[in-house]
């Protein structure tokens, strides 16, 4: 803005003149004026527009923090249900953790009974194995026996079978079955037999085909004398009267 520079007026020669006259200026005092007021304006207006835009700046301020005020609380709430949430469930683990704890004890108490069960069962099994093997050595001995008499008794036994015309066989356990033959002289195939018993010591027939009224007197005489091969002479001579007798 220009500036306006003061004047030095003449009271004399102005008075002086004819018509005198002062020369105000009054344009130009106007158009300063008007400058000054147009500069407080535009001053005012910056002032209101700088005013404002702090004031919309800290309002936009306020409602961020007032935004983010809510948005941590609602953080702070979730993260409180959250914790909550936590501590139901380590509650709830610690529960499970006990049960856990007291399933293993109980499992270890069953464990230590198996085993227990499994030495006493494992003993039971040696004391079997054992009698097994005792067992397995008598029977041996018993079948080296049994064989040896067998290795013994069977020349006497194809020899008896052959003089005495029968067939002598294990039809059972412990029982003998004696079959005659050449017995009627009119049907030599016809055959006369009976089963012997010999499980216990007091020896049994059991069937004779032909029935022989004398049985109980030849059965008393074996279970004396314990002679086999003789019971089965007098069985065939026996056989051998009853023909006749018819």
């Amino acid at each position: 803005m220009p500036q306006v520079r003061p004047t030095h007026i003449d009271l004399a020669s102005i008075l002086a003149e004819p018509n005198p006259s002062v020369d105000l200026r009054l344009h130009a005092y106007e158009a300063s004026t008007s400058n000054f007021l147009r500069a407080v304006t535009n001053y005012a207006n910056r002032a209101v527009a700088e005013i404002t835009k702090h004031r919309n700046a800290q309002e936009a301020d306020k409602k961020r923090l007032a935004e983010k005020t809510v948005a941590v609380k609602a953080e702070t709430n979730q993260c409180k249900v959250k914790e909550i949430e936590l501590l139901a469930v380590m509650e709830r683990e610690k529960e499970e953790v006990r049960e856990a704890e007291t399933s293993i004890t109980a499992l270890k108490r069953q464990l230590a009974s198996i085993r227990e069960t499994c030495q006493s069962v494992d003993a039971e099994i040696e004391q079997y194995r054992a009698l097994t093997a005792n067992l397995k050595r008598e029977k041996d001995r018993e079948r080296q026996t049994l064989e040896m008499h067998a290795a013994q008794t069977g020349p006497e036994l194809n020899a008896c079978e052959t003089r005495l015309r029968c067939h002598i066989e294990g039809i059972e356990k412990d029982r003998l079955l004696i079959r005659f033959t050449h017995i009627d002289k009119l049907d030599i195939d016809c055959e006369f037999s009976f089963v012997l018993d010999v499980a216990s010591s007091s020896n049994q027939v059991i069937t004779t085909t032909p029935p022989l009224p004398n049985l109980p007197i030849l059965l008393n005489e074996l279970n004396e004398t314990r002679d086999i091969f003789h019971f089965i002479r007098s069985m065939r001579s026996a056989f051998a009267q009853l023909v006749e007798k018819h």
